[in-house]
């Protein structure tokens, strides 16, 4: 029996069955072996075809990709926010590769992705999705778009990204797992579980051969989320949801989250989504300054909340952090202006760094 077949037994099964008391140990179970089975599918493939087109170098201060079924607008879209030029068409699989363009919007240079459209099935295999989810899990940010007159699409669209592992504007649970030795299983909490039982934790470690370690969950968890921290291959994305063609219906729909409507032919929305885009990447502005030199404050480094200046020297120059001593930082992460601080230091909006080199 393939892995296709496995998973879809497993699957079935899980769907006949009620979860209470008796059947948590059994679902636990399940769950995990489908989680197991689908790392398996989607890991690379030694041999095939080259996925010709979606070797994308990044570039710019972020990037943002944009995910959707064929013909909702995403390469319309691209067009209208960027300087690129993605053939859009009325008809489905216009665009067969992976088209980049540049976003410029309040000093920051922002890479945008047009991927192609992903199908019902790609996290079974079908179409190309492995290749369009494996660029967009290396973006700051989701795009997802849906045509306001068919607001289902965000069902598969949501299937289809959890079955490869991404979690949209979600955070990591915070959940520990430390294999021992010896001792067994130990769970301990610090907050109240009411979505998992510890019949439950047992079931799914055994299925990853772990039957000694130290467990923490300091979230009230589910069995899903514990499962996706030890798969620990789980992308955590923010997202901005955002529905297509708004002009070709009379009323939006009411959806239960925030949306961005959009009007390639009125031009509505476009403002707001840049903005949107700008909010969501949190991107801070840094200044540098040399020895002895006043800071260059016309010119800022812009790059991604809760940087460390570590990070940054890397972001200056390769052999900056080999080299690095100390810094100096003036602003408002540090109190005393300036202040000594390590590679480690978290730089703020606005701060101005100097490096002193050994």
């Amino acid at each position: 029996m393939g892995l296709q077949e496995k998973l879809k037994e497993l699957e079935d099964e899980l769907a006949r069955t009620q979860k209470n008391k008796a059947t948590e140990y059994h679902i636990g179970i399940l769950k995990s072996k489908i989680a197991q089975i689908r790392r398996e599918l989607l890991s690379p493939r030694k041999h095939g075809a080259s996925a010709g087109g979606f070797d994308v170098k990044k570039s710019g201060d972020a990037t943002v990709a944009i995910i959707g079924l064929p013909s909702v607008g995403k390469s319309t879209l691209l067009n209208m926010i960027t300087n690129a030029e993605s053939k859009a068409a009325a008809y489905a699989f216009t665009t067969l590769r992976c088209i980049p363009g540049i976003m410029e919007y309040k000093g920051a240079k922002i890479q945008v992705l047009d991927l192609p459209g992903i199908i019902e099935g790609a996290k079974d295999g079908k179409g190309r999705g492995r290749e369009v989810i494996g660029v967009a899990r290396t973006a700051d940010l989701l795009l997802i778009l849906i045509e306001a007159m068919n607001p289902k699409q965000l069902r598969v669209i949501e299937s289809e990204l959890y079955g490869f592992g991404i979690r949209m504007n979600a955070r990591r649970p915070r959940i520990s797992i430390s294999k021992t030795a010896r001792g067994g299983v130990i769970i301990n909490s610090t907050v109240h579980l009411t979505k998992i039982s510890d019949r439950e934790i047992l079931a799914v470690l055994g299925t990853y051969s772990i039957y000694n370690a130290n467990v923490i969950l300091r979230c009230d968890a589910t069995i899903d989320e514990f499962i996706d921290v030890l798969e620990s291959n789980r992308a955590y994305m923010p997202s901005v949801y955002i529905l297509t063609k708004a002009d070709l219906v009379k009323d939006l729909p009411k959806l239960p989250f925030s949306y961005i409507a959009l009007s390639a032919e009125t031009g509505m929305g476009f403002d707001e989504l840049k903005n949107a885009i700008y909010d969501k990447l949190n991107l801070i502005h840094i200044y540098t300054k040399r020895r002895g030199e006043d800071a260059d404050l016309t010119e800022p480094m812009i790059v991604r909340s809760g940087i460390t200046v570590g990070e940054l020297c890397e972001k200056l120059h390769r052999d900056l952090k080999k080299d690095f001593r100390y810094g100096l930082v003036w602003g408002k992460s540090v109190k005393h202006q300036p202040q000594r601080v390590g590679i480690y230091h978290m730089l703020e909006d606005g701060d101005i760094l100097q490096v002193v080199k050994r």
